[in-house]
């Protein structure tokens, strides 16, 4: 059996309905909403839920605990290495983050979980996933508006380019080794993915102008990019959490460096044919142009 984790969330939902849809897997999720039946309860702050949720495991797919403060995500991916062990899996596989972030401040939790299990006494493999292409949607719609009002697309990201993947085929890549991890412990072979770390960052970079071209393409008028400095982003950010603001800084002043380019990936060598990830950035861009001038008619 495979047992997933973070189901409720859209990478680990996808990553569960994919397996579902393999032939002949055994699968199940788990969640910290699980109702212990069609979902398994597994809370990664509740320890003593977690060797029950992966009993019967051989494979689990450790999707990372999400943002944090970074000791409430250290405490819980050392429960989920610790249960994992004792419960009997055979083989672990852990979404972490890819190399082009390494510099971030949410590096630090991934980088110690992939120490953790490697001291571990079951097999692992690492899903370094690079950055979303709602990162990047995200960064555009936050300077729709003032696109709309003055023909200006605002970003904080200087003149670096950050590289994206989309989701759903980082959600491709984990079914596709979570299944060949699950024959290969069944059969008893060669176990093809035991000990591989594997970089899936994102074959297209964006940057600040990308950003205003698909704008400017979503709004059928030109649009221009001004570079803001980090600091002046941290307004907006004062509804966050202290750790999340701080993580939103940290990426830009990493895109405003340069360093959020990747040079290799991973990939192409689980998916044929990766997701445009300017397509996924103009969709959400043009839903919300859509709405916006609705609103402006309207009003």
């Amino acid at each position: 059996m495979i047992v997933v984790t973070g189901v409720s969330g859209a990478l680990g939902g996808s990553i569960l309905t994919g397996l579902r849809a393999v032939e002949g897997m055994a699968v199940i999720g788990a969640s910290s909403s699980g109702d212990g039946e069609a979902v398994r309860h597994a809370d990664f702050d509740r320890p003593r839920t977690l060797e029950e949720a992966f009993t019967g495991a051989k494979v689990l797919v450790f999707v990372s605990a999400g943002y944090a403060e970074d000791d409430v995500v250290l405490a819980r991916h050392g429960a989920v290495v610790g249960a994992a062990a004792g419960a009997g899996v055979e083989h672990v596989i852990y979404t972490s983050l890819a190399g082009s972030s390494e510099r971030l401040t949410i590096a630090l939790a991934h980088r110690w979980t992939e120490a953790r299990l490697a001291g571990a006494p079951f097999d692992v493999t690492v899903l370094r996933n690079g950055l979303y292409a709602e990162i990047a949607a995200s960064l555009a719609l936050a300077g729709l508006p003032g696109a709309v009002d003055g023909g200006v697309f605002a970003a904080p990201l200087g003149a670096g380019r950050v590289s994206v993947v989309a989701r759903v085929d980082l959600a491709v890549v984990a079914v596709r080794v979570a299944a060949e991890a699950w024959h290969d412990v069944v059969a008893g072979g060669e176990r093809r993915h035991a000990g591989r770390t594997y970089e899936l960052e994102g074959l297209s970079a964006v940057g600040g102008h990308d950003l205003a071209a698909i704008i400017a393409e979503a709004l059928g008028r030109p649009v221009t990019y001004a570079a803001v400095p980090p600091g002046a982003a941290r307004p907006a950010l004062a509804g966050m959490e202290p750790y999340q603001a701080g993580h939103s800084i940290s990426m830009y002043a990493n895109a405003v460096a340069g360093l959020l380019e990747a040079k290799r990936s991973d990939l192409p060598a689980f998916v044929e044919s990766p997701r445009p990830v300017r397509d996924l950035i103009a969709a959400a861009v043009n839903q919300a142009a859509v709405g916006l001038s609705a609103e402006a008619a309207a009003g």
